[in-house]
């Protein structure tokens, strides 16, 4: 056995393994076992009946809220394995502060992360906050539903209907990143030549509605990936890199990002291979192997996914293109 981001080993019980509580209850929970060593080793616990009692009250007496936990007692009751489960009343705090694990290190969240577990505590994501800005207009949005979808009529009532907007706070963060003018990031494009050292073109779109960034980006990529090419009496359009798999991955990096951060969606693109690189980890609720294995999808913004679904630019059950 070795100490992981989800397992950690105490030789001795010190308040320190309280701060692991509080990051295991915050996030994807964890086992800590008492009368290990940091390498694995059982060196066992003098009183372990006595131990159990002062794990529990130190838990009961310095985390808040109260945690999820079982104790049980291992290696013929040598050992104490204390499993902690996430919570969902989040932030967990030891002290007044929440701990998070940093691989195998525990380690005190910073504002932006207290704030996202403080929302996540109430069950309440970044775009559906009110947006600062309430004087927004949404042309382009209204012309993508009437070419797609075919909706007649666009009003207050279909920005209802896509959880845009409610008489209680009005617009909403997920209505911002999609009105034609805001105060989000967007996307930051590359085109480089034999190296990173060339740049053939950069260009940035900020401060649009993500439909429009979604289509700019496309327009950049059929300028470098794709070309006519003549045989015979035929035209014959060439792909260097599928568009199906660029608009897919553009729209899921558009949808999945993290947006209380100001930072744009890095793109770039060479001859054989285009790197889009998405600001945020992977949202609560999925572990690594879920997500390369494909076969999970965890939506980070539920309101931005259902409005590209509808317009079918993506697969909402993470069905699309691996």
């Amino acid at each position: 056995m070795r100490e992981t981001r989800t397992t950690e080993f105490k030789e001795e019980i010190t308040n320190t393994f309280l701060k692991t509580v509080s990051a295991f209850s915050n996030y994807d929970g964890g086992e800590i076992f008492f009368g290990i060593d940091d390498n694995g080793n059982i060196k066992g616990l003098a009183d372990v009946k006595q131990a159990c009692l002062d794990i529990e009250n130190k838990v009961n007496d310095s985390i808040t809220p109260q945690p999820d936990y079982t104790l049980e007692l291992q290696n013929n009751d040598r050992t104490i394995k204390l499993t902690v489960k996430s919570g969902i009343q989040k932030p967990y705090l030891y002290k007044s502060k929440a701990y998070k694990r940093n691989d195998t290190a525990t380690i005190e969240v910073d504002t932006l992360e207290l704030s996202r577990l403080i929302l996540e505590g109430k069950n309440i994501r970044f775009e559906e906050l009110p947006c600062e800005e309430q004087e927004l207009t949404f042309n382009i949005l209204c012309q993508k539903l009437k070419e797609c979808i075919q909706i007649e009529t666009f009003n207050q009532d279909t920005l209802k209907t896509l959880n845009l907007y409610n008489s209680t706070i009005g617009y909403n963060n997920a209505a911002g990143i999609l009105a034609d003018r805001n105060h989000f990031p967007g996307i930051d494009i590359m085109k480089f030549g034999e190296n990173i050292n060339v740049i053939h073109k950069r260009v940035t779109f900020d401060n649009i509605s993500i439909l429009a960034v979604y289509e700019k980006a496309l327009e950049v990529f059929k300028d470098y990936y794709q070309y006519e090419e003549i045989q015979g009496a035929d035209r014959k359009k060439v792909e260097k890199i599928p568009e199906a798999a660029f608009r897919e991955a553009i729209a899921n990096a558009l949808i999945h990002r993290v947006w209380d951060v100001e930072s744009q969606i890095k793109v770039s693109m060479f001859d054989d291979r285009i790197d889009i690189i998405s600001p945020g980890g992977l949202p609560s609720g999925i572990t690594e192997d879920e997500y390369l294995s494909g076969k999970l999808s965890v939506l980070r913004n539920r309101n931005l996914a259902n409005v590209f679904y509808r317009l079918g630019f993506v697969e909402i059950f993470g069905t699309g293109i691996t």
